[in-house]
């Protein structure tokens, strides 16, 4: 399964992040970091089936996936 989480790196979306990794689950975040903090999800770089995108959801062409 895969996931998408918007506002991802936040502390409610890190969480969640964590729980659909250790699931089994492919989860990309879109966060643009404007409230949320790279410290909340940093330790999850590298983990298979994560990725960040650092860019606001606005930008939808940015981060098409």
């Amino acid at each position: 399964m895969r996931a998408m989480i918007t506002g991802g790196a936040g502390f409610i979306g890190s969480h969640l992040c964590e729980f659909l990794l250790a699931e089994g689950w492919q989860v990309c975040v879109v966060d643009d970091l404007s409230t949320g903090s790279y410290d909340n999800v940093g330790h999850l770089e590298g983990s298979e089936g994560f990725e960040l995108i650092i860019d606001s959801v606005l930008n939808r062409g940015s981060w098409r996936t």
